[in-house]
């Protein structure tokens, strides 16, 4: 049996006799049961999108979870988005589950299975985007999905709210050239994360503001974690003109700078000033403490989740792209 695309409403039971399945069949699909075979689901999948069949809204007694994805959980950073994230949901007496899994720029595969099958109220994730057929299942399931962006540039038609990447490297090496330096080194992050090109693109600003040439070897990709920090900065600090600052994209490739600095014998700040990227609260940890812009990753989450709760009762927020000032 076909459907034709023209028909004003679609039943269930036609799209189970065109999917030549039964109709318990395609509510498991639409429950996100795992009991069906990946061949039919896709099928049964393609069929719901293609008719643009959408679940009804779930009952508040069933939007009692919103689901906090990242690619990895060990980042200090990761601690300042749970809480923001927990403050939101405790005030709808809702509770939080957390999922790893994916790269940084998109969830696994194997995670759309997962959370149809848990359903929760609305998913927060942290990555660059969000991948087309995800997306077109969620939204078939009437799960909405914000994504909080440290890393990337998502769609324009993707809910996310991320913060001013590039105004923050711009401060960061502004502080440095105002305390004299004029051998200013920037160690970013990941040379494929738009948040790293913004921060870079940021200091390369002040310092063309500021008549300073930038030696090529000062800027650094890194990977945002302490031994990314700390590997580049031992390669500039024993050049044979290593810079007298270095403005890292995170607090963690600071202390990694920090710590090559001790090992190296140069006292800070004397010898070498340095500011970090994120103000997370291990920071005010470090000897001597350390100068950082502050990245509002707390108010990232509570807006992510905000917005999130927003679209899963049915309000569409007037601007999708959120950004936070640093």
């Amino acid at each position: 049996m076909s459907i034709s695309a023209d028909e004003p409403r679609v039943t269930l039971a036609q799209l189970a006799t065109a999917a030549g399945v039964s109709l318990s069949t395609i509510s498991k699909v639409l429950n996100g049961r795992a009991d069906v075979s990946p061949k039919t689901r896709a099928k049964v999948e393609e069929l719901l999108e293609e008719h643009g069949y959408r679940r009804r809204k779930v009952s508040a007694a069933r939007a009692a979870l919103v689901e906090l994805v990242f690619h990895e959980l060990e980042s200090a950073w990761a601690l300042e988005l749970i809480r923001g994230v927990e403050n939101v949901a405790r005030e709808h007496g809702m509770s939080v589950v957390l999922t790893e899994t994916g790269t940084r720029h998109a969830p696994g595969s194997e995670w759309i299975e997962g959370v149809m099958a848990r359903r929760p109220a609305g998913v927060v994730l942290v990555f660059s985007d969000m991948p087309q057929d995800f997306r077109q299942k969620l939204d078939a399931r009437a799960i909405p999905f914000v994504i909080i962006d440290p890393a990337g540039d998502p769609a324009p038609d993707v809910p996310s709210v991320g913060s001013a990447n590039w105004s923050g490297g711009m401060m960061a090496t502004r502080h440095l050239i105002d305390l004299g330096h004029t051998r200013i080194a920037a160690i970013s992050g990941p040379e494929d994360m738009m948040c790293s090109l913004a921060r870079i693109d940021g200091y390369r600003s002040a310092m063309s503001m500021a008549n300073l040439s930038i030696d090529p070897e000062f800027i650094r990709y890194g990977n945002f974690h302490v031994d990314g920090g700390r590997d580049h900065a031992f390669s500039l600090l024993r050049s044979a003109e290593p810079p007298t600052a270095i403005f890292a994209g995170s607090d963690l490739q600071a202390l990694g700078v920090l710590d090559a600095a001790r090992q190296i014998g140069l006292r800070v700040p004397d010898e070498l000033s340095i500011v970090g990227y994120d103000d997370l609260q291990l920071a005010q940890w470090s000897s001597p403490a350390l100068t950082t812009v502050h990245q509002p990753l707390i108010q990232m989450a509570e807006e992510a989740t905000r917005m999130v709760l927003r679209l899963r009762d049915g309000e569409r927020p007037n601007n999708l792209r959120l950004d936070l000032a640093t």
